[in-house]
């Protein structure tokens, strides 16, 4: 008796394994680049990964830190994943400067509804609004995306003369505590922990964000390579589902989220990506033109117009097509993306 019942419990033990590797078949793998390290703002991205929900719509997702929006673009284009996280000026440059690319990646859903770059000066430096910078001294690497886009910035503040110093990313704030420049450009959420960090004060630093100052230019968006579009849009539809649960859930709840970045990186400071995940949705997540606009999209002649300046701030070899960047029906229903808090 007892042996017949070992016989059983073995036979079921089988059957609920071979249901397991069965089930965990059926899931769609699906790369996935981040444009940057595991900090606060990559819980939109883990934190639906860490609970389950991505696994739960059938994909098998595996999200990677990144090095930079054109990093993650050139990833996706070149196949080696599946869809990525990139500001969406780097995806037009790549589709502007390779017209004859067979994988161009293509927009699909809008997270930064607005470019957190911004300049940032401290107040000692005698500047306080953008006119202040013409014939002054500015720094930042050389691939940032406000450096950049400075030009569509200048040309909107009417600043002029301005003399660039390049340096690698961590010595950007230091640099400007040091007063080797007289101010930077960078992802808000980003440069401004980052010099409290080296010991200046949040009061003391002029933030001059370019949402604010005349520059509607889209930021970060999910991307998709055109392969995975074409031959399983359902799993770029469950994405996106999941990927939306997951954020509302982000937006109501940041220091929570937080813990499934901990969970990649076990040496973040939590309190520190706390602050940052709370600026990002404050600043460019549940924005005022986000909350207009609608989380997850983006407005035809808004997306236009960014095509048009980033053609010539970026100097690029064709004109980029807003209609080739961009491909809004895989998004959820109006009702699933209405995950924004009234302010």
């Amino acid at each position: 008796m007892h042996k017949r019942s070992l016989l059983k419990a073995a036979a079921a033990l089988a059957a609920a394994s071979a249901f397991t590797m069965a089930h965990a078949q059926t899931l769609t793998p699906i790369k996935f680049q981040l444009d940057w390290r595991f900090e606060g703002p990559a819980a939109f991205f883990l934190l639906p990964t860490s609970k389950g929900y991505f696994k739960e719509a059938g994909l098998a997702v595996a999200v990677d830190a990144g090095n930079g929006s054109g990093g993650a673009v050139q990833r996706v284009a070149s196949g080696s994943y599946d869809m990525g996280f990139a500001d969406l000026a780097a995806l037009m440059e790549f589709h502007a400067n390779n017209p004859d690319a067979q994988n161009k990646p293509v927009a699909v859903m809008m997270v930064y509804n607005n470019t957190p770059a911004s300049v940032m000066a401290l107040k000692k430096s005698g500047i306080a609004k953008p006119a202040d910078l013409s014939g002054r001294k500015l720094g930042a690497p050389v691939f940032d995306a406000g450096r950049r886009a400075f030009p569509i910035f200048a040309k909107a503040n009417q600043i002029a003369g301005v003399q660039w110093t390049a340096m690698d990313p961590p010595l950007r704030e230091t640099m400007l505590v040091r007063g080797d420049v007289d101010a930077i450009t960078g992802f808000t959420f980003t440069s401004l922990l980052n010099l409290e960090a080296r010991g200046a004060k949040a009061s003391d630093v002029v933030v001059m964000p370019y949402a604010d100052h005349g520059v509607k230019l889209y930021g970060n968006a999910i991307i998709a390579s055109p392969r995975l579009l074409r031959e399983n849009p359902e799993a770029v539809r469950a994405f996106l589902k999941a990927f939306t649960r997951g954020a509302k859930e982000v937006i109501a709840n940041p220091a929570a989220a937080i813990a499934s970045v901990k969970e990649r990186d076990g040496i973040v400071n939590t309190q520190l990506e706390t602050r940052r995940l709370q600026l990002a949705i404050d600043t460019v997540v549940n924005s005022p033109d986000a909350r207009t606009e609608g989380f997850g999209q983006v407005r035809p002649q808004r997306l236009a117009l960014m095509a048009s300046q980033v053609s010539d701030a970026y100097a690029t070899k064709t004109r980029v097509d807003p209609a080739t960047v961009w491909n809004g029906s895989f998004l959820p229903s109006g009702a699933e993306l209405a995950i924004l808090p009234k302010k």
